[in-house]
């Protein structure tokens, strides 16, 4: 039952997300809505991590299995794709190098800062 609890706790930011989405009209995606509602929602202690943690780490564990369903949607969509794939992979590998470097240097940014 405390899995269940928890994941409706998740689920819940995750449908207010979409309620901001439909809502707002700025191109944001509902789910980053949804991360941003959750992410207050612990900073301001109105969630305690206790309660979402056992969940979000199944959550996080299965992860590389959710990324599945679009692997396939990119196979079946194979002939679309094969005429231009080389655009693609490199927005892929540049946009992916992106990511890690601004991910890092704001890590390094956040550890320099909790050492002070």
């Amino acid at each position: 039952m405390k899995y269940l609890i928890q994941f409706l706790i998740i689920l819940a930011f995750s449908f207010a997300g979409e309620l901001l989405r439909f809502i707002i009209p700025l191109p944001i995606p509902a789910s980053i809505y949804g991360i941003v509602l959750l992410f207050s929602a612990l900073k301001l202690k109105i969630v305690k991590a206790s309660h979402i943690r056992e969940t979000a780490d199944f959550l996080i564990l299965i992860m590389p299995i959710l990324f599945l369903p679009p692997a396939v949607g990119v196979m079946e969509s194979w002939g679309l794709i094969k005429a231009n794939w080389l655009p693609y992979i490199a927005v892929t590998v540049i946009s992916t190098v992106a990511v890690m470097g601004v991910a890092g240097a704001v890590t390094q940014r956040v550890i320099r800062r909790k050492t002070r």
